[in-house]
């Protein structure tokens, strides 16, 4: 009877090995995931990889994301140079970019008073307009109560500017890899965008029509005048709030500057 009970565990088991495990399809580096999830990522899947899950677990990867990216595990991305919100999956299945020889420029201060206008100061976490747990400016809670963020609250202004020039850097660094480096723009207009993909996250931007329309050369002031007033929606609702933030990114955007932050060298 113990035998038969310890086989039946086992067998258990291995019938429903945990889901965002490691996988490989011919060497591309994967991850067990449902067929739908993997979809919805835009990974593709392939059968026959993740044997000890249920059907519709399957192997999913994507061979490209951002500029010259591709989806693999953090520890397997000899760059170091990763980006988030591009793969499907865990969070550390991320999507890993070339080694870059500079560094995304740091934007300017009209775009940090921008985003400080429109996120508003929040010195302790409280739901935003959509209900989404944020403190100081716009910094979007990634644990309960927020405790990845280094600084006690109630937060003070400085500690909540320190907090958002370190979030932005990673906005910084998505919109520097996604806009080719043949596109010239500058300071204003880089901050334009970085305030933007601040606001609606990394791959919202990465895939956006308006990134794909600059990469094709079209002209930047037209780009963002016809695709920023887009983004306007918050729960299927148009939020006065985001139609007053694109109209400020579209002037800055256009506002002339001789100063050059894309491509950073």
């Amino acid at each position: 009877m113990l035998k038969a009970l310890s086989f039946f565990l086992t067998v258990a088991s291995f019938a429903h090995a945990a889901v965002n495990g490691a996988c490989s399809v011919n060497g591309t580096p994967g991850v067990c995931l449902s067929t739908s999830t993997c979809s919805s990522g835009g990974g593709t899947y392939a059968s026959g990889f993740c044997p000890n899950d249920p059907a519709d677990i399957k192997c999913c990867y994507k061979t490209s994301c951002s500029t010259g990216g591709n989806c693999r595990w953090t520890s397997q991305c000899s760059s170091g140079n990763t980006l988030s919100g591009l793969c499907p999956g865990p969070s550390d299945f991320k999507c890993c970019l070339p080694a870059s020889s500079c560094s995304p420029k740091t934007v300017n201060t009209a775009t940090i008073n921008l985003i400080k206008k429109y996120e508003g100061f929040v010195a302790s976490p409280a739901p935003d307009p959509v209900g989404l747990p944020t403190v100081g400016y716009g910094h979007l809670c990634q644990t309960s109560g927020c405790s990845e963020v280094p600084y006690s609250f109630p937060l003070t202004t400085t500690t909540a500017s320190a907090l958002l020039n370190s979030d932005l850097k990673t906005y910084e660094k998505c919109i520097t890899n996604d806009i080719k480096s043949s596109i010239r723009l500058n300071d204003n207009q880089y901050g334009a965008l970085v305030s933007w993909a601040f606001n609606e996250g990394c791959g919202a931007a990465g895939t956006s029509t308006l990134i794909s329309r600059l990469n094709n050369g079209e002209d930047p002031n037209t780009v963002a005048s016809q695709e920023l007033p887009k983004w306007v929606y918050a729960g299927g609702q148009v939020l006065q709030g985001l139609v007053n933030r694109r109209n400020a990114e579209v002037a800055l955007f256009k506002t002339a500057s001789s100063v050059i932050a894309h491509p950073p060298c």
